[in-house]
């Protein structure tokens, strides 16, 4: 009976121990918790990868953990992610939360981009359910390189399948014939090319030749029009004098004609009224005494001088 009271007290005893060590890690557990400070993060992305207590780094130094994974009751389309950090970290204005996943398939989340001086991110004391929901602050969110990248993976996908259809197409049979066909041509225009070359090298040094004749003739032609120039620019030359004389005396000139021509037009309307019709008249009778006189003096040619005093000869009449 003895032995068996023993047993008793010895499991008893056993039992307090083992809760009272189990109360001392509860209350270190609770200890530590003391020294952190929660936070959200709104996920609008797949957060494939994070599982309760996967690591919370700071510039890649390890702050944290994930203390809860869940859908937002408020807005389905957000991730809600509690985070604890150690209450020593400096969680500034400017801090954001990046979800880096791996290709193992494990996650953590990724905080940076702390500014000196910034004020802590806590929840205003007025309206604290504006910035903070859930009642913890809540950290912006950036998306990462590598989950970025894995979250667009079949968008990538699908670009590269039709990438790789575009290319087939471009490189079937009729399209490498016609590559061939023109990578051909292009052989025998190159051939040609290059025979023709040493003429190609005469016509340019031709034409060099000719560009430099016609540079120098426009330098000696823009040299005489500077002459000229200065020639007729110089006011005390002889020659312009001698052209302002020239141009005074055809101005003159032209005064003088003007004002002939002025006196003549009474003169010229009698000559086109009077004169002109009697002068018409004149040569008309002119003309004819002519055909006459030419009558007679062929006539002369042909029968002589009797023919002005006897009349014409009748032929023979023969019955």
């Amino acid at each position: 009976m003895e032995t068996k009271a023993n047993h008793v007290f010895v499991g008893a005893v056993t039992l307090a121990l083992l809760a009272g060590l189990a109360a001392f890690f509860v209350w270190i557990a609770r200890l530590n918790e003391g020294d952190q400070k929660r936070y959200d993060i709104f996920f609008k992305q797949s957060v494939n990868g994070l599982v309760k207590g996967s690591q919370v780094t700071f510039s890649g130094v390890p702050i944290g953990k994930i203390d809860r994974i869940e859908l937002w009751p408020t807005d389905p389309s957000f991730v809600r992610v509690r985070i604890s950090v150690e209450r020593a970290v400096p969680i500034l204005i400017g801090t954001s939360a990046t979800m880096q996943s791996s290709f193992t398939g494990t996650g953590e989340i990724l905080l940076e981009g702390a500014v000196k001086g910034a004020p802590p991110i806590e929840c205003p004391e007025e309206d604290p359910k504006s910035l903070c929901p859930e009642g913890v602050p809540v950290i912006p969110t950036k998306r990462g390189g590598l989950g970025a990248i894995l979250n667009s993976a079949p968008l990538l996908l699908d670009r590269l399948a039709t990438l790789s259809e575009r290319l087939n197409t471009l490189l079937s049979d009729e399209n490498q014939a016609a590559f061939k066909g023109i990578l051909a041509n292009t052989n025998t225009l190159t051939g040609h090319l290059a025979e023709a070359s040493p003429q190609l090298k005469t016509t340019l040094v031709d034409l060099q030749s000719t560009l430099k004749q016609a540079t120098a003739t426009l330098a000696s032609f823009d040299k005489v029009a500077g002459s000229a120039n200065a020639l007729l620019g110089d006011e005390q030359g002889s020659l312009a004098r001698e052209l302002r004389g020239t141009l005074h005396s055809a101005q003159g000139v032209a005064d003088e004609l003007t004002a002939t021509l002025s006196d003549a037009r009474p003169a010229a309307r009698r000559l086109s009224a009077s004169t002109l019709p009697e002068a018409e008249a004149a040569l008309r009778e002119l003309r004819a005494a002519t055909r006459s006189l030419r009558s007679i003096t062929e006539k002369i040619d042909e029968q002589g001088a009797g023919a002005l005093t006897s009349g014409s000869k009748l032929p023979d009449y023969k019955p």
